[in-house]
Order: C-alpha cells, then sequence, then structure tokens
C-alpha cells in the first residue's frame, strides 16, 4: 500500500468571484438557510410553511407591522454603515455598542438640561453631541492602536462595558428621575426632545437612507475613502505612498464612532424617549454580521438589514402564534445566520479532497 503524506483534505483559496456569481452564491446560501431553519421547525412539529409564511406577514402584513420593522431596521443599519468604514480598514471595532451608548448619553444631556431650545436647533444640537460622543468613544482604541500597537478588538470591546456602567451611573445618580418612585430611572424626554415622525416612523429611516449613500460615496469616490482602501490592503504599502497612516485610522474610527452615535442619538430621542441599559438592543454586535454579509458594501447592508428586521420583527408574531417558547424565534434566527456566515467560508476557499487536482 503506498504511503502519502497528503493530508485527506486540504483548504484552498478561491479565485475572486465576480458581481453575477457572488450574488448568485450568496441566494443560493439564503435559499440553504431558509431550508434549515425550516427542518429546525419540522423537528418542532410544525409546518415551516406555515411558519415562514407567519413570520413574512407578521413583518409585513399591516402598517404598524411595516413600522415595527423599520424601527428594528434603523439603528442596525446606521450602525452597519459605521463599522463598514472601520471593518474596510480592516480595523476591527467591536466597540460599536458603546460608542451608540456614547452617543445616546451625550443627546440625553442636552435633551434633560437645555429642552427649553427651539426644536429644530435643539435636534440638530443633540444630533452632533451624539456624532461628538461616538466619534470620540471611537477615537481612544484607534490613537491607543496607533502610538502603542494595542490589541483594537479587546480595547473596543472593554469599552462598551465602562460606556454600559456609565448609564448604571447617571441613572442611580445626577440624572435619576426625582419622580421616579424606588426603580431608579432618567426622565422621559419631553416633546421637543423628541425626533420628528415621517410617515409613522421617526425620521431616523431618512437619515439611514441618506447615510447609505453618503458612505456609499465617502468610500468610493473620495480621496479619503481611497486612503482607507489602501490601509486596509497594506499599512507598509500605505506608508510607501507617502501616507499618514495613524491619521487615517484615528481620522477613520472617528467617523465610525460619530455613525454610531447616530445611531445612539436616534434611539434615544425617536424611540425610547429616555436613556436606560436597553438603549443599544445589541444592535452593535448584530451590525458585525450585518456588514460582514454585506462584503462592506453599503447597499447590501440595507438588503441584509431589512432582512434581518423582518425576521426579528415576525418571529415575535410567529412565536405567539403557534404558541411556541420565546427561545424559538432566537434559535431560528441563530440557525439562519450561522448557515449565511458558514456558507460565507466557501466564498473564499474551497475544499480539496486527497487524489482531486486543484484546477483553480
Amino acid at each position: 500500500m503506498k504511503h502519502t503524506n497528503e493530508p485527506f483534505v486540504r483548504v484552498v483559496k478561491k479565485t475572486e468571484l465576480t458581481g453575477g456569481k457572488l450574488a448568485l452564491f450568496s441566494l443560493g446560501a439564503l435559499l440553504l438557510a431558509i431550508i434549515a431553519g425550516g427542518l429546525f421547525i419540522l423537528s418542532l412539529g410544525q409546518n415551516p410553511f406555515a411558519v415562514y409564511k407567519t413570520i413574512f406577514f407578521g413583518a409585513f402584513r399591516s402598517k404598524m407591522a411595516i413600522q415595527g420593522t423599520i424601527k428594528i431596521a434603523i439603528p442596525l443599519l446606521i450602525s452597519a454603515l459605521a463599522i463598514t468604514l472601520a471593518f474596510k480598514m480592516k480595523f476591527w471595532n467591536i466597540g460599536a455598542e458603546g460608542q451608540i451608548i456614547m452617543g445616546a448619553i451625550f443627546a440625553t444631556y442636552f435633551a434633560l438640561f437645555h429642552n427649553n431650545l427651539p426644536h429644530f436647533l435643539l435636534i440638530i444640537v443633540m444630533l452632533v453631541a451624539g456624532m461628538v460622543g461616538g466619534g470620540l468613544w471611537g477615537l481612544i482604541p484607534a490613537f491607543f492602536k496607533s502610538k502603542f500597537g494595542t490589541n483594537e478588538t479587546l480595547f473596543t470591546l472593554m469599552l462598551n462595558y465602562i460606556a454600559l456602567y456609565l448609564i448604571k451611573y447617571f441613572t442611580e445618580g445626577p440624572w435619576r428621575d426625582p419622580s421616579s418612585s424606588g426603580f431608579p430611572k432618567i426622565a422621559t424626554f419631553v416633546p421637543n426632545a423628541q425626533l420628528d415622525k415621517l410617515f409613522g416612523v421617526h425620521i431616523g429611516w431618512v437619515i439611514a437612507l441618506v447615510l447609505v449613500f453618503v458612505v456609499f460615496i465617502y468610500l468610493r469616490y473620495t480621496k479619503q475613502g481611497y486612503e482607507i482602501t489602501v490601509v486596509g490592503e497594506s499599512e507598509n504599502t500605505a506608508r510607501y505612498a507617502g501616507m499618514n497612516v495613524s491619521k487615517i485610522v484615528m481620522r477613520t474610527m472617528f467617523l465610525s464612532g460619530a455613525i454610531c452615535g447616530i445611531a445612539g442619538m436616534t434611539q434615544a430621542t425617536g424611540a425610547a424617549y429616555t436613556l436606560g441599559e436597553s438603549i443599544t438592543g445589541g444592535v452593535g454586535f448584530t451590525a458585525i454580521i450585518v456588514a460582514w454579509l454585506a462584503r462592506l458594501n453599503p447597499f447590501f447592508s440595507l438588503f441584509f438589514t431589512l432582512f434581518l428586521s423582518a425576521l426579528q420583527k415576525g418571529s415575535s408574531v410567529m412565536q405567539s402564534s403557534f404558541g411556541l417558547s420565546t427561545y424559538v424565534s432566537d434559535v431560528l434566527q441563530g440557525i439562519i445566520l450561522f448557515v449565511i456566515l458558514g456558507m460565507d467560508f466557501f466564498v473564499q476557499y474551497k475544499l480539496i479532497f486527497r487524489g482531486r487536482v486543484n484546477h483553480d
């Protein structure tokens, strides 16, 4: 028997897929994910077609349902766009949660203590304050990464918890609502400090759509966007071309944090009307999945945001309609996301089994 040192299976990098093939592959991954979710539903003794139908109509069956889906999508899309800027530079910003919180905190200060300003001016001030708060929180890990080579993944992750405990401090300390009895909370914003609505949903959705185009143009057609791409490809190449890598990293992370701050401002002033520990709802982490699935394309981020938002909204209707546990919808969403992300591996790599020739 002939002995060979060749492994049974090898992982080989594939040539880059074209736009058309990539779109077909993504659709195939989505279809496979839906089938996998259907098998899970079937194992529970439910009809997958009936469940998926309920999920779809639960997200879009009425004007109110559509509005609910859009409300879920707003902070998720804005955060995904923020993540896109950082990830394009290969700066692994896992701190969107903290940056969203800081944007909400900065905006809340003006909503609580300067809410006698003219409405339009107050909204603009809170928007700018949210951008500054989130931007500064994003600038901190960028500074330490540039100056001391710290690990941005751990740094941004730890800043999330600091930001969360700042909310606890303000809630139980200087910003505590005096009228709250027993349970500490921050006062509800006065109407003057609340975002206006358009078609029944706060105008955060307009801001989000505008940001899709702004981020796309910024990355594709500006000098700064080109610099981000070059730094992401190779910092050494960027330095050889005369680029100030540290400046680019800090500028980009400030912008990434600032966009997250917008998400925090819109959540506080348009959805919650106050500041609380649940202000992010975990969108900072889900946004990483959206940006990754979208391959850092702002328009693809819009598509995947709508898909995940509809899935989340429809799943809540599904669990009540079929009398299922609240955990069932979470597991179903997890299975679908896991399969989509798992299939993403095969976009860049393929498996070569022993005895097969690689023709790629």
